[in-house]
């Protein structure tokens, strides 16, 4: 199941909680401490030399419970009670190119500007430029706000405990934290706390979505339409059209403007390709609509945006919206229960609230619930590092996977053909924010895989992989 985000003052009462159950602390950092290990052998390979910075706290207890783990590879503790005093031996070791250097310097319970010695040590390490993997929190960092002390260890990975902590999602703090890992087996009772913010974990997609019944067709699953593709922008649609087949509708049919027709036809087999015009427009028996990818030339007539439009204020269907079709977006209400799914990155959302890209990063959460209140209380994929998923009321989710290499053109417009290819669906439909959290942890986890196999791949290679993760 995902897990809340949490005050630190909440974690320190699941932690008492916990004790007063008779369970450990020395067991809790053992556990914690294999965990370490085996996250730090994943990082590395036979015979790297990986180095233990352990401090007076319990993050340092945690990596030197992590020290007998590490078999297979050369380790050196250095525990590090004066920074002024370890220094030397810092630059010793950074002399010998560690593979890993594993950081429990400092916990989470920092609450002060760190003094001068410090921040000389953390500077020295992070002049190295090694990778790193910080325990629950890089150290100099406040879990809670996300406020730089001084100097902070920049992570490659931070392995938090339990739950996420809400300083470690700031906009902020991401140079230092890395890719947030958490870990929640490590003997702590059930959190006692809800958050309105929650973390999404790979389990909570287990049986989802739900086997296929033997008797379906392809009338079971759906007929998807994608209005998309332009002069100059049909690879965004042939892009959109794979996505949604790897959700596996029973029908994909894509309406490209007239000039981009040709290009589109030619690269799609499987699903049907047709020229978008006022007098045709939806034909057929569609289940769900796909409207954005590749919209973008000059041209397009004023008839489109006007259907585009409509669709969205009028529809039954689900609608979702992505790239150029969101800035048509109307400001009317929209038929009761009817789905409706926009999916902005930070700019977009941005010319969406008529304010700045810095301005949503510096609130993702607000910024998600005012878009949504603002076209009809919809679903909001909010784009970007650690996508956010929710509407104006209820829980919001953080998605978990992905990585920087996701940054291509066109990795966009596949995530909305996946998303708009499992809502054509009517079993999928049914739930849509769970539907919406899987598209976008699917989305991400394929490029988890790809980038561990290889770090050139395309956007192209990412559309034969989504869909297989889990």
């Amino acid at each position: 199941m995902s897990v809340p985000i949490i005050s630190l003052a909440q974690m320190r009462h699941w932690e008492s909680a916990t004790w007063a159950t008779g369970q450990s602390e020395a067991e809790v950092i053992r556990r914690v401490g294999l965990r370490v290990a085996q996250r730090a052998l994943q990082l590395t390979r036979p015979d790297d030399f990986i180095l233990l910075l352990a401090g007076k706290g319990h993050n340092g207890d945690d990596v030197r419970a992590a020290q007998p783990h590490l078999t297979g590879r050369r380790v050196e503790l250095l525990n590090v009670k004066s920074p002024a005093a370890c220094l030397t031996q810092l630059e010793t070791e950074l002399g010998n190119n560690p593979g890993l250097i594993i950081d429990g310097l400092l916990g989470s319970g920092l609450n002060r500007p760190l003094d001068e010695d410090w921040n000389a040590f953390i500077t020295r390490l992070n002049g190295a430029h090694p990778t790193i993997l910080a325990v629950d929190v890089p150290s100099g960092l406040q879990a809670d706000t996300g406020e730089a002390f001084g100097a902070v260890v920049q992570a490659t990975v931070t392995l938090t405990i339990g739950v996420p902590k809400p300083g470690l999602l700031q906009a902020s703090a991401a140079p230092f934290v890395g890719r947030l890992e958490v870990v929640t087996d490590v003997g702590l009772i059930a959190c006692p706390f809800a958050s309105e913010l929650n973390w999404t974990l790979p389990e909570d997609f287990r049986g989802f979505p739900p086997a296929r019944p033997a008797a379906s067709h392809k009338g079971s699953f759906g007929h998807l339409a994608i209005l998309a593709g332009s002069l100059g922008f049909h690879g965004a649609a042939v892009l959109a059209a794979r996505g949604a087949q790897r959700a596996q509708p029973g029908l994909v049919t894509v309406l490209a403007h007239e000039p981009a027709y040709y290009p589109v036809a030619a690269q799609l087999q499987s699903a049907m390709v047709n020229v978008w015009s006022p007098a045709t427009f939806l034909p057929g028996d569609f289940s769900a609509v796909l409207v954005g990818p590749g919209l973008a030339a000059p041209d397009l007539p004023e008839e489109l945006r006007t259907a585009a439009r409509k669709l969205w204020r009028d529809s039954l269907l689900p609608v979702i919206v992505d790239a150029s079709a969101l800035d048509w977006l109307p400001l009317d209400h929209v038929p009761k229960n009817a789905i409706r799914v926009i999916t902005p990155h930070p700019g977009e959302a941005a010319r969406l609230l008529k304010t700045t890209p810095e301005h949503i990063q510096e609130n993702r959460p607000e910024a998600l619930r005012e878009i949504s209140k603002r076209f009809g209380n919809c679903w909001v994929v909010l784009k970007g590092h650690q996508t956010l998923i929710g509407h104006s009321t209820g829980e919001l989710f953080v998605n978990s996977s992905g990585n920087p290499h996701l940054a291509q053109g066109g990795s966009g417009d596949l995530l909305a053909g996946f998303i708009a290819g499992l809502l054509a669906q009517p079993a999928l439909a049914v739930s849509v924010g769970r539907t919406l959290r899987y598209a976008v942890w699917q989305h991400g986890a394929a490029a988890d895989g790809l980038t561990a196999r290889q770090r050139n791949w395309t956007v192209e290679d990412l559309a034969g992989e989504l869909g297989n993760a889990g």
